[in-house]
C-alpha cells in the first residue's frame, strides 16, 4: 500500500491554522485531482508524453500547496519522464496514484 504522507502541519501553516480553509482547499484539490487522473489516464492511453507533463505538473503544484508528499514525489517522477518523452513512468504507476487519491477520501 503506497503511502500518502501527508503533512497536516504544513498544510496548516499554509492556511494560517484555519481548519475551514483547509477543508475547502483539500474539496478543490479533490477536484481538480479527478480530472488530473482523467486527463492522465488519457495521455497514457495515447502514449502522450507532453499530456503527461501537463496533467502530472499540475498535480505536483497543488499536492505540493497541501503537503501531500506521496502524491508530489510520484507525479514528479511521472513528470520528469515524460519530459524524456516517455509515458513508462505514469503507465506504470497510475494504479498507485489512484491509490493515493482514494486515501485523500478519508482525510
Amino acid at each position: 500500500m503506497a503511502d500518502l504522507l501527508w503533512n497536516k502541519a504544513f498544510a496548516m501553516e499554509q492556511t494560517a491554522d484555519d481548519e475551514e480553509l483547509l477543508e475547502e482547499l483539500l474539496i478543490l484539490f479533490k477536484d481538480s485531482a479527478a480530472s488530473d487522473l482523467e486527463q492522465l489516464q488519457q495521455a497514457v492511453a495515447t502514449n502522450n508524453p507532453a499530456g503527461v507533463v501537463r496533467a502530472a505538473h499540475s498535480l505536483k503544484g497543488a499536492s505540493a500547496s497541501l503537503g501531500i508528499e506521496g502524491i508530489r514525489q510520484l507525479v514528479m517522477a511521472m513528470e520528469s519522464d515524460a519530459r524524456n518523452n516517455s509515458v513508462t513512468v505514469a503507465r506504470d504507476n497510475l494504479a498507485v496514484l489512484i491509490e493515493l487519491l482514494d486515501q485523500l477520501k478519508n482525510i
